[in-house]
């Protein structure tokens, strides 16, 4: 396996325009698709939302400063912006590791995160990232993010960690289309100030492990909910014709 190597490409006052980092990923991938090292980029946006594939033309927010852009990774609308680790592992896929699997890696560096900052997350079966459960303090919550998509063995996108996000940005829109949950950050729920530098390296340090496509003992699941539009209801009468 070829090293895995992090790049940070700007945090903070260097944040990075989503254009020009989703360009940067294609060069990247093209040269890992090549038989280069992998390599992961972490960085941040400016404010700006994602429509992936699933995206409907009712589901656009429209807010001054912070534009729509539609990209070629599955999933619906999502928000970047100051505040939240973006990460875009861009690796080529071992013949073991299916998609699914990679997924659930990188859901596993998020939950691992999140647990070495004393925040308890987990998997939803049917809606992707890093969940807490329902508490007295609200409902069940996205924390982390993932969109992604494969070319040529070869991943792109990837996941958006909240840390010190200014969360009113999620009151413009329904995240991921999901309606019945709510979405937190790690400054939320520990009452204090987490910065995205301080979260980035102990991302850095469960990305490298997991990454490293060992066997690993996945965080127990949550009761399942499937994403909406992904269910599919059944007449059992109509089944038993």
């Amino acid at each position: 396996m070829s090293d895995l190597e992090f790049r940070v490409v700007g945090f903070g006052d260097d944040a990075v325009e989503y254009v020009a980092a989703w360009e940067l990923q294609r060069e990247v991938h093209a040269g890992v698709a090549d038989g280069g090292s992998d390599v992961v980029l972490l960085l941040e946006h400016p404010p700006v939302y994602t429509a992936g594939k699933r995206t409907d033309d009712h589901e656009r927010p429209v807010v001054p400063g912070a534009p729509v852009i539609d990209v070629d990774r599955g999933g619906k609308i999502t928000f970047h912006g100051p505040g939240q680790l973006v990460g875009y592992p861009i690796v080529r896929l071992p013949d073991h590791v299916l998609v699914v699997d990679y997924v659930r890696r990188i859901e596993e560096a998020l939950i691992a995160t999140c647990r070495d900052f004393g925040v308890e997350t987990a998997r939803v079966p049917g809606r992707s990232g890093a969940w807490l459960a329902e508490d007295d303090r609200g409902p069940e919550r996205k924390i982390g993010a993932i969109g992604i998509r494969v070319s040529r063995g070869v991943t792109m996108h990837g996941f958006a960690l909240n840390c010190d996000v200014d969360l009113g940005w999620y009151d413009t829109f329904v995240p991921c289309g999901i309606a019945d949950a709510g979405v937190t950050s790690l400054s939320k729920e520990l009452g204090r100030d987490v910065t995205v530098e301080e979260v980035a390296p102990v991302a850095e340090k469960h990305l490298r492990a997991l990454l490293a496509w060992e066997p690993f003992d996945p965080t127990p699941d949550y009761a399942a909910k499937p994403e909406p539009g992904r269910v599919r209801l059944i007449d059992p009468a109509a089944a038993l014709r």
